[in-house]
């Protein structure tokens, strides 16, 4: 196997051109051996073997919950609406509306189509929200959360944690544990990464996240006990990762009391499209197909590192550069962020363009992807962009253009 493995370069170029073996079959030996090790009674050492070090901006050490404060939430309650439109939503009327939630709140998800606007926005004032939505139509699915609240809810959870890892007994609950909520129709799971992408799925209305990313892809283990935790007849589940599909569907086929849909996601852009496009008045079947055709308009790109030097794709890589991803191939290189940001989103742009969304990641801030978008509109006059606080490691800017 491993003399099989060596050979892989020269049975697929693009592993050649790249200077690597093929890694499915490096995994397979790896598995293979370890088995034949364990007939042949050899003992182990379980301490492991050093790995890679990541770049030191991107180490973390435990949170420290206790100095973060309510103080810090600058917009106290995230607020969600459905606009059943009476009356024409344009263009010209998107962005007036998207220019008044932006001047009331942050973290905006505003969707329009020819019936309805799906609204989440975070704001201290959700009455005016609901005032400005009123002007155009009816209002539904209303929801406000009180995100400070929810904070010191999580802080507490923390500290008995905490309390409980040091052998402390935990604090007394302030109130007894809520009763199970009934069953309900539909629910959604979702895979994310980062904790600006988290809010977006939270405020889109999914039920539970699992934690997920290029570096730890989700088992189907997970995948089931998210299923488990979601009380609702139907789950659609957004992979949002191809890695990570194949864990959806086996997980989809080991559950029996529960309709599984799987919305075979490839990216979290793919995944926020098709969650935004269901609409609760259609069917399970005419909401996966909808939910299928809204990720056919997504176009994903990614802009990280490279960890050594390779050619791909007639590219010369090195490490430390950084590399513009899109869907199928490395569209720009460079030793520049903004001008490899730019590069990758310019090459993604064609005449069909109508809105990009740059979600900037941990190692990035909001002043660089303000930049990227402002070098980007000036560019291309016909395309709104938008951006947000995404907070995902590795990728320094995942953008999105529909």
């Amino acid at each position: 196997m491993e003399e099989v493995l060596a050979l892989t370069p020269e049975l697929l170029p693009v592993l050649k051109e790249a200077g690597v073996v093929d890694s499915g079959g490096q995994g397979l030996v790896v598995i293979m051996k370890g088995g034949y090790d364990v007939l042949c009674g050899k003992e182990f050492s379980f301490t492991g073997e050093s790995t890679p070090t990541v770049p030191a901006s991107s180490e973390r050490g435990p949170v420290n919950t206790e100095n973060i404060s309510t103080a810090d939430i600058k917009f106290g309650y995230c607020t969600e609406f459905i606009i059943l439109l009476e009356k024409e939503f344009g263009e010209q009327e998107e962005r007036k509306f998207k220019a008044f939630l932006e001047s009331i709140g942050d973290s905006i998800v505003c969707v329009a189509d020819d019936e309805v606007v799906k609204v989440h926005v975070h704001t201290n004032h959700p009455g005016k929200a609901f005032e400005k939505g009123l002007e155009y139509g009816q209002l539904t699915k209303m929801k406000v959360d009180n995100m400070r609240e929810e904070h010191n809810e999580k802080l507490f959870l923390e500290q008995e944690k905490a309390q409980a890892a040091n052998g402390a007994a935990p604090a007394p609950a302030a109130e007894e544990p809520k009763p199970a909520e009934p069953r309900k129709p539909v629910g959604f799971i979702a895979v994310s990464i980062g904790e600006g992408i988290n809010e977006i799925f939270n405020g889109l209305g999914v039920d539970y996240l699992i934690e997920g990313g290029q570096t730890m892809n989700p088992s189907t283990e997970d995948m089931l006990n998210a299923i488990d935790a979601v009380n609702a007849d139907t789950i659609f589940v957004m992979p949002n990762n191809k890695n990570i599909i194949l864990a959806a569907d086996q997980a989809k086929a080991m559950t029996e009391d529960k309709n599984i849909v799987v919305i075979p996601s490839k990216t979290v852009p793919q995944g926020i499209a098709a969650i935004i496009s269901y609409l609760p008045d259609k069917t399970v079947d005419e909401n996966e197909a909808a939910m299928r055709d809204a990720m056919k308009n997504i176009k994903t790109g990614q802009v990280t590192y490279a960890v050594r030097d390779t050619k791909i794709d007639g590219k010369e890589i090195k490490m430390g550069d950084y590399m513009g991803l899109d869907d199928h191939t490395i569209q720009s290189v460079g030793t520049d962020l903004f001008e490899t940001a730019v590069g990758l989103i310019d090459s993604m742009i064609d005449e069909d363009s109508e809105l990009i969304n740059i979600y900037y990641g941990e190692e990035a801030d909001e002043a660089s992807a303000q930049a990227i978008a402002d070098a980007v509109t000036e560019k291309h006059t016909n395309v709104d962009v938008e951006i947000h606080n995404g907070g995902q490691p590795i990728y320094y800017y995942i953008a999105s253009v529909e």
